[in-house]
């Protein structure tokens, strides 16, 4: 099997946030950023071109090999803020009812603006998350 295409890389996350064009997108990002750092309490990370992510999950790949990814992060793509929630949401489903205006996707969480939704659920969201998921990772 291929490995992945998105891998953590070196290019500074303060360069990419200040890249972003529009001004309610950047400071939606921004306040992502402190968001998912407080709450995971990983140091921001970019993967790929357009992926800020946080904290460390490897996982059994195919062709059993390890492979690397972050436990939460996030995209500032065209349409939404994607939000990259590894836990996914089917087991809070008490959070999410109270979370706000959002469509999902798998592990994705997609807003339109961050104040779309509740930043303390999404923050509670997050944390849950993150418990769940690195007792997992190999």
């Amino acid at each position: 099997m291929a490995e992945l295409k998105t891998r953590r890389t070196g290019a500074s996350v303060a360069a990419f946030l200040n890249a972003i064009e529009d001004p309610d997108r950047r400071r939606d990002c921004k306040a992502l950023a402190t968001l998912m750092q407080k709450v995971t309490g990983a140091k921001p990370k970019m993967w790929g071109s357009s992926i800020v992510g946080f904290g460390d999950y490897r996982y059994m790949g195919g062709g059993k090999r390890v492979q690397e990814w972050f436990l939460a992060g996030f995209s500032p793509r065209k349409a939404n803020l994607t939000l990259y929630i590894m836990g996914g949401f089917r087991r809070r489903p008490d959070l999410m009812k109270q979370l706000g205006k959002y469509k999902t996707g798998g592990s994705c969480l997609y807003v339109k603006t961050l104040s779309d939704v509740d930043e303390k659920v999404l923050a509670s969201l997050i944390k849950d998350s993150n418990a769940y998921m690195k007792p997992r990772s190999v």
